[in-house]
């Protein structure tokens, strides 16, 4: 038994140091960036667009010419093209289109960056008869991130567009802050949806140190700059402070969903819990059952679909800090050392 609190003793240990570690790494990289910052100019990417009618019809043709007899294939292959010509003309005729995005979450919503420049292009060029979907896989994390992500597809749904959140997997705290501002959220049948809580954890070493002889100290100005910490003694007031704070922010997002989901009953929902996509249903998280995909194919009979993305071009030094930030972000959310999380 000895041992074995010994050897969980060691693994922490190495766990934060290693955590640290990388901290401190990611500090001097930083501090490196900005000193070398000016040295060049970045190149600030570019947005992908992606044919997905022309992507779509390729594989259904790629499986005719595997599954049909020649003399059938060509006529297969003639009645294609002749409703091609049709949807040519269609296009000619201002045919609608619906753009499609994909977001990717983690705990510090790192792809909002790209959002905003998919978001920002796409109000230059989309018109009112356009629609866009947003293919959202997202399981929460810190607030401000979030709260951004969720601005920006705001700002595509102010503009008068019609905007669809599509949740193949999961849509939970911080994610579902981004799908409530949508005019319709479909999700596939075992899709996780809700989770509308705030919460914040940390490890304290406080009694560690102290056995171990250790003098930690924090000096702050203004009495709640610091309410826990991870090496000084927590108090009941300090504990209290951070509990207030997490109500006030759960009484922002329960009012930020409110806005854009009046009929959902909020005492019911927003208790931290998570649901399937059919009981996601029955409380008004959704509006629909359907997976994306399925989404996609309906919509391709009377629109052009087209997926936009942005691709960053980032020097090395840009590229090994991201690296270093996604790694984190995955270390915090398997470990349960994690600092406060946020919506979660």
């Amino acid at each position: 038994m000895i041992q074995a609190l010994f050897d969980y003793g060691l693994f922490l240990a190495k766990a934060l140091t290693l955590v640290f570690a990388l901290g401190l790494l990611g500090l001097l990289l930083m501090r490196l960036r900005l000193r070398v910052g000016d040295l060049g100019q970045n190149d600030d990417g570019e947005l992908l667009v992606q044919n997905l009618t022309h992507r779509f019809a390729d594989m259904a043709d790629e499986i005719k010419r595997n599954t049909l007899p020649p003399k059938a294939f060509k006529q297969a292959m003639k009645q294609e093209r002749k409703q091609e010509k049709q949807r040519a003309k269609a296009v000619a005729r201002d045919r609608r289109r619906v753009f499609v995005i994909d977001f990717h979450g983690d705990i510090m919503a790192t792809e909002v960056a790209g959002l905003r420049e998919v978001v920002s292009a796409l109000l230059m060029e989309a018109d009112a008869e356009d629609e866009v979907l947003v293919r959202l896989d997202n399981a929460g994390g810190a607030v401000h991130e979030h709260g951004l992500a969720a601005s920006q597809l705001l700002r595509i749904r102010e503009h008068g567009l019609s905007l669809t959140v599509a949740v193949d997997k999961v849509a939970a705290s911080g994610g579902y802050l981004m799908a409530c501002v949508a005019n319709r959220i479909v999700a596939a049948p075992f899709a996780v949806v809700g989770s509308i809580g705030v919460l914040a954890e940390m490890p304290n070493f406080h009694r560690w140190l102290e056995r171990n002889g250790v003098d930690f100290e924090l000096h702050t100005a203004g009495e709640y700059k610091r309410t826990l910490t991870l090496f000084g003694e927590n108090t009941d007031e300090g504990r209290a402070k951070l509990r207030e704070q997490l109500e006030e922010t759960h009484q922002l997002f329960k009012s930020f969903i409110q806005t854009y989901r009046p009929d959902l009953d909020l005492a019911r929902v927003a208790t931290g819990e998570y649901w399937h996509g059919e009981q996601a249903l029955a409380l008004g998280l959704v509006d629909a059952l359907k997976t994306s995909d399925d989404y996609l194919l309906a919509a391709r009979a009377d629109a052009d679909l087209y997926r936009l993305s942005y691709k960053a071009h980032k020097r090395p030094l840009d590229r090994l800090l991201g690296a270093i930030r996604l790694g984190m972000s995955a270390l915090a959310s398997r470990l349960p050392l994690a600092v406060s999380r946020g919506v979660g």
